[in-house]
C-alpha cells in the first residue's frame, strides 16, 4: 500500500483552512535538497506556513510537496519529498498531527515481507 502520509496532509491542510485557520508543516531539511535561508533552519527542521495567502499553486501529490512562496522578498519554487514531512499543523490551536517516521518505513518493510494472502491487523494511535 502506499503511504497514508500524503492523504493525511491533504486532509488536514484542508480541515485547518476551512475553519480559518493557518496551516504549518514541520520539515526535516536534512535530506532535502532544496535552499531555505539559514536563519529559518533550527536544529535540520523549518516550519513553513503553507496558508493560501502566503504560497502559491500548492500541489501535494504522494511523492512531493510543492508550491512558490517569497523568502526575504526573493520569490522562490520549493520542491520536498513528502517523506520529510515531520508534522502538520495549525498555527492558531496547534491541532494536526505528528507523523513517525521511524513506524512508517518500519510499516512499509514489514508489509513487504508479510504474505499477501495475510491481512495485518489495523494500528491506531491517539493523536492529541
Amino acid at each position: 500500500m502506499t503511504s497514508s502520509t500524503p492523504y493525511l496532509i491533504r486532509g488536514l491542510y484542508e480541515w485547518i483552512v476551512d475553519n480559518a485557520m493557518t496551516p504549518y508543516l514541520l520539515v526535516d531539511v536534512s535530506e532535502v535538497d532544496v535552499y531555505f535561508p539559514q536563519n529559518l533552519i533550527n536544529d535540520n527542521k523549518i516550519i513553513l506556513n503553507i496558508s493560501p495567502s502566503a504560497v502559491m499553486n500548492l500541489l501535494v501529490d504522494n511523492a512531493t510537496i510543492e508550491f512558490s512562496a517569497k523568502f526575504s522578498g526573493v520569490d522562490k519554487f520549493i520542491s520536498f519529498p513528502v517523506s520529510s514531512v515531520l508534522a502538520i499543523y495549525s498555527k492558531e490551536h496547534g491541532n494536526g498531527m505528528i507523523f513517525d517516521k521511524s513506524e512508517e518505513s518500519l510499516e512499509s518493510t514489514s508489509q513487504s515481507n508479510k504474505p499477501s494472502d495475510k491481512t495485518s491487523p489495523s494500528v491506531l494511535r491517539v493523536v492529541k
